[in-house]
């Protein structure tokens, strides 16, 4: 397995992740566990921070909270000088309990409730990143209503998706997200956008995909915002404060994955705003990123308990751990790749293939297929790298099994920031109708 960040494996042969033996926190903590290693998380955002500081643009770097959302990791974010995108009431809520700047907060999402625009509106956020013509409509509606001017950036298709080591130049219309450039509706939404009072357009956002290895679709992408920028410019005479060019930046799953630096990106996608908007506007666009995997995704490593096994001669051998797709479903879901390492025999040899299989009660309960580990033993502990993003924001509460706790870790010290769920919090909110569980007589 490939150590990220500050792990390491220690005197005892132990995984050591910010200064903390994976072992120790297991006696502490208990498994399955989600250990986020604070300073890697720091070390991202500042790469990205420090590169833009570099490029001499305004900017804006907003932590994509669907990664990973609690209030520690907002309160870490706020430190770090970044913004934050949210995309429903519940990480609104969560940003604004931790003390978030709400002046630094943008709301996303393809069908905002009114009660969430109405939320966002009474906190005063940043910015709307509208979707549609009824969200137009609705914000206004509700700005109105409460006596301000809300400022808004279009979520615009440009025709471009990047996914991985590629990007496809498609101009396709087919997404539920935003106003598309090429059939027009995007030009639409901008004169309607102008035209309706308690909107203040700030200008344009755009996101072609994720875990992009590339920077050619960036480029490609800031090109035809651009363009379009330019047609609004000189036709309606109006010009974009705001060039958004979304998130999408990739990590390191397997030894296949080859992630650029953050630097890297951030001078692609900042050389191609000026690149394009000099000489056609006098004072070049402030330029906002939304890194979300990025910046959590290789901080965080999920630690299993290995239980039951499983040989199927000249077949497979199965091994079992105390979690699997409610703490982790993305394997079911994208087949997605992890590496993972026994955490309490790290400089042991790998002699067998096995596959890692969870606990719940469904066959696509697989969380890895065809591992080299040493020979497993019940109790040992089972690592998988890599699991900062997408993995507590997914996490469900499948056949009843209640969510892992959640630590930091930093220079030997470790804290807690989510509490495992207890069984009494499954059942927190159910309850029983009057009209079931009675005892009826049945008469005559």
């Amino acid at each position: 397995m490939y150590l990220h960040g500050t792990s390491k494996i220690n005197a005892k042969g132990h995984l050591e992740i910010g200064g903390c033996d994976t072992v120790e926190l297991k006696e502490q903590y208990g498994t399955p566990l989600y250990i986020m290693d604070e300073a890697l998380i720091r070390q991202r955002a500042r790469e990205y921070m420090d590169a833009f500081r570099q490029s001499g643009l305004s900017y804006q770097v907003a932590y994509a909270s669907k990664a990973f959302c609690t209030m520690a990791m907002c309160r870490l974010v706020e430190e770090e000088g970044m913004s934050l995108d949210v995309v429903s009431e519940g990480e609104l809520y969560t940003a604004l309990k931790a003390g978030f700047p709400a002046e630094r907060i943008h709301f996303h999402g393809n069908n905002k409730t009114p009660a969430e625009i109405q939320m966002a509106i009474s906190a005063r956020i940043g910015c709307f990143v509208a979707d549609n013509f009824d969200e137009l409509h609705l914000l206004n509606a509700l700005a109105a209503e409460n006596g301000v001017k809300v400022n808004i950036l279009l979520r615009v298709t440009p025709g471009v998706e990047a996914h991985t080591h590629e990007y496809i130049s498609t101009g396709q219309t087919d997404s539920k997200f935003g106003f598309d450039i090429g059939n027009g509706t995007a030009y639409e939404a901008v004169k309607t956008s102008i035209a309706l009072p308690h909107l203040q357009l700030l200008g344009l956002h755009s996101h072609i995909g994720s875990q992009i290895f590339e920077v050619e679709g960036f480029q490609v992408a800031a090109e035809r915002v651009s363009g379009f920028a330019v047609k609004v410019k000189r036709e309606l005479d109006f010009v974009f404060k705001v060039i958004n060019l979304g998130g999408g930046f990739g990590i390191r799953y397997t030894k296949e994955d080859t992630p650029l630096h953050a630097s890297v990106y951030v001078k692609a996608i900042t050389d191609a705003v000026k690149r394009n908007f000099s000489g056609v506007y006098d004072q070049l666009p402030e330029v906002w990123i939304e890194p979300g995997r990025s910046i959590v995704g290789d901080a965080g490593t999920t630690l299993y308990t290995v239980g039951s096994s499983k040989d199927i001669p000249g077949v497979r051998k199965y091994i079992s751990v105390d979690g699997g797709m409610t703490d982790n479903p993305r394997p079911a879901l994208y087949d997605s790749k992890y590496e993972a390492m026994l955490a309490n025999r790290g400089r042991e040899a790998a002699t067998e293939t096995v596959s890692i299989a969870g606990k719940c009660c469904e066959s696509g309960d697989m969380l890895i297929w065809d591992l080299e580990l040493p020979p497993a033993k019940t109790g040992d502990l089972l690592a998988v790298a890599s699991t900062g993003a997408y993995n507590y924001s997914m996490a469900s509460n499948y056949n009843r099994i209640p969510r892992p706790a959640v630590v930091f870790v930093n220079e030997g010290e470790s804290a807690l920031v989510v509490k495992r769920e207890s069984l009494n919090d499954l059942i927190a909110n159910d309850v029983i109708p009057q009209r079931v569980g009675k005892q009826h007589s049945l008469k005559g």
